[in-house]
């Protein structure tokens, strides 16, 4: 299958797990949850943004800068398919070591 390619990079496909996991999650828990600098955590979250697989919100909470992010219904989607296309990968694998 063609897999999708913007879920190859480990950051984003660590991104799209999380935000599966969480529902939503600011831009200080994913960064530490990831491990990423804030540098490289907002090229990823710009690169899914543009896809339309994540929204991403701004404001000001006690005049702090706060960053959310979460699926869209298309990211959603995008990466269960992901998911399924890894699942047939793996079966496949086994099946031929039988």
């Amino acid at each position: 299958p063609n897999l999708n390619e913007l879920f190859q990079a480990k950051a984003r496909l660590g991104i799209m797990t999380v935000l599966t996991a969480m529902g939503d999650s600011d831009f200080f828990t994913l960064k530490h949850q990831l491990g990423l600098t804030d540098g490289n955590l907002s090229v990823h979250l710009r690169v899914l943004e543009e896809a339309g697989y994540i929204q991403i919100e701004k404001k000001f909470v006690k005049r702090k800068p706060k960053t959310s992010c979460r699926l869209t219904s298309a990211g959603r989607e995008a990466f269960r398919q992901y998911l399924q296309q890894l699942e047939q990968i793996i079966q496949l694998t086994r099946q031929e070591e039988k």
